[in-house]
C-alpha cells in the first residue's frame, strides 16, 4: 500500500493502507482479515474508500472508537466494528456495513489498530491514493450521512467533509 500512517494513540499503533482490489468473495475476504488478527493485539477493518470523506474523517472515527473503548462506552464488542460505527456516523451495525467493502472492484482502505501488520498479507491490493476527498464522493456521502440539499445550499458542497465529521461527532450523543 502506498500510504501508511503510523500514529500512537495511547499504546495502539494505527496503520491505514489504501489501494484498489478486486474482491471475488466479500465473506472470504473478511474472513481472511479476521484470521490475520486472531490471536494478536490487532483489530483490522476494511472500508469502501468511496464512502469515506478523507483521512480526517477516518482518523477522527478511529480516535473516537478507541476513546469509547478506553472509557467503557463502546457499543460493539470489537474495536474494528466500533470504528466502522463511528465512521458511518451511526450506532446501528446494519447501517454501518454500508461503508464496508463489496464484491467486485473496490477502492479500499484497511485500518489496523494494535500490533504492526505485515503489509504483504494484502499483496492483492494495488497501491493507490483512494482515501482523499473529492467532489465525486458527494452524492454517496450525502446519502449515507443523510445530508440534505438544504444543508448544502446553506454551507456549500465543499463543506461535505465537515458535515460528515459532525455526524461522526454526534454518534456519542446517540448512545
Amino acid at each position: 500500500m502506498n500510504d501508511i500512517i503510523k500514529k500512537n494513540v495511547g499504546v495502539s499503533m494505527i496503520q491505514i493502507l489504501e489501494g484498489t482490489v478486486f474482491i471475488e468473495n466479500k465473506e472470504l475476504f473478511l474472513k481472511k482479515i479476521k484470521e490475520i488478527s486472531d490471536g494478536k493485539s490487532l483489530s483490522i477493518q476494511a472500508f469502501d474508500a468511496d464512502k469515506i470523506a478523507g483521512k480526517e474523517h477516518l482518523t477522527f472515527a478511529i480516535e473516537k472508537a478507541i476513546e469509547s473503548f478506553k472509557k467503557g462506552k463502546n457499543v460493539a464488542n470489537d474495536l474494528g466494528k466500533e470504528i466502522m460505527l463511528y465512521a458511518a456516523g451511526t450506532r446501528q451495525i446494519n447501517r454501518a456495513v454500508k461503508i464496508g467493502v463489496h464484491d467486485g472492484w473496490n477502492n479500499i482502505v484497511i485500518v489496523a489498530v494494535g500490533d504492526m501488520i505485515d503489509r504483504s498479507v494484502f499483496y492483492e491490493i494495488s497501491p493507490r491514493n483512494v482515501l482523499k476527498y473529492d467532489g465525486s464522493k458527494n452524492n454517496v456521502l450525502m446519502d449515507i450521512f443523510k445530508i440534505s440539499e438544504k444543508e448544502i445550499e446553506a454551507v456549500g458542497a465543499d463543506k461535505i467533509p465537515e458535515l460528515v465529521l459532525e455526524r461522526v461527532a454526534l454518534v456519542d450523543v446517540m448512545k
